[in-house]
């Protein structure tokens, strides 16, 4: 069975910094494509970062350029969100995504507050 598990949100000040993690299981973690979109309120979800199976490629939404890391650790089937500089409207639930062939799996997400 295919488990997305998000963690590491929380509230955080502008200019603050938080790492979220993505616990994956029940698939071949390295075979598959991996990203980060987000979601906030009365919006749509939208692509965050991603990050090809080996790690070796990445991409990262513009809004978040030079802010946001996404790295990967196959060793241990968890991908990372690194977000550095926050803002307030990076508010939103984070969720994790497997991606492989016309397949796409999804985590439940985690919220993400930045506030004063």
């Amino acid at each position: 069975q295919v488990q997305l598990v998000e963690s590491g949100g929380g509230l955080v000040q502008p200019g603050g910094s938080l790492r979220l993690s993505c616990a994956a299981s029940g698939f071949t973690f390295s075979s598959y494509g991996m990203s980060w979109y987000r979601q906030g309120l009365g919006t749509e979800r939208e692509l965050v970062a991603s990050i090809s199976g080996t790690g070796t490629s990445t991409n990262i939404a513009g809004s978040v350029t030079g802010r946001f890391t996404i790295s990967r650790d196959n060793a241990k089937n968890t991908l990372y969100l690194q977000m550095n500089s926050l803002k307030p409207e990076d508010t939103a639930v984070y969720f994790c995504s497997a991606q492989r062939e016309g397949r796409r799996y999804w985590g439940q997400g985690t919220q993400v507050t930045v506030s004063s």
